[in-house]
């Protein structure tokens, strides 16, 4: 009977992550270091770019000095890690297809980065850039170990480092 309650709930997940299997949306998949599907690596890696883009896009306007070069640099990273992914799809290379908007958490991080200004911005910026690094890293890394798509997956393998890299510069932006 426990089961049969929990059946709505699942579906409940699934359907508000964009139609991403629940494993991936949980952390489930995470937790016991199973790569993600091709689709879910491809919708993940899409909203990930698009949140970092349009927070960063946020900081340039409302940041501190030290996180608005920041921000700069992960605009330019993850538009470029998006024509990157972009061009793997419409080459032909990767049959999926990229989320149409942020998940529901990202937009609530993203709904709430814009009621913040000053000191507060700068703080809740550098938390979500760090959570957003965290998540990047963990399915880049499995994908790349792991992932079905070779193309896809050298991919993830090459950009892993940077975005390594941003999770490093997210970190110490609280130490400046």
């Amino acid at each position: 009977m426990n089961t049969l309650r929990l059946a709505p709930a699942l579906f409940l997940i699934a359907s508000s992550a964009l139609a991403q299997s629940t494993a991936e949306t949980t952390g489930v998949n995470s937790a016991l270091n199973i790569p993600p599907k091709t689709e879910d690596f491809v919708k993940e890696v899409s909203m990930s770019d698009m949140f970092e883009i349009e927070s960063s896009k946020l900081a340039l306007e409302r940041g501190g000095p030290t996180t608005e070069a920041f921000a700069q640099q992960m605009v330019d990273a993850h538009q470029k890690t998006t024509a990157d992914l972009k061009a793997l799809l419409e080459g032909g290379k990767v049959d999926a297809q990229p989320a149409a908007a942020l998940s529901e958490d990202q937009q609530e991080s993203l709904d709430e980065l814009k009621k913040l200004s000053g000191a507060e911005f700068d703080d809740a910026y550098q938390d979500d850039q760090e959570d957003a690094h965290e998540d990047a890293v963990d399915v880049f890394k499995r994908y790349a170990e792991e992932g079905d798509n070779p193309d896809l997956k050298a991919w993830a393998a090459k950009t892993l480092p940077d975005l390594e890299h941003h999770l490093k510069m997210a970190e110490d932006l609280d130490k400046k």
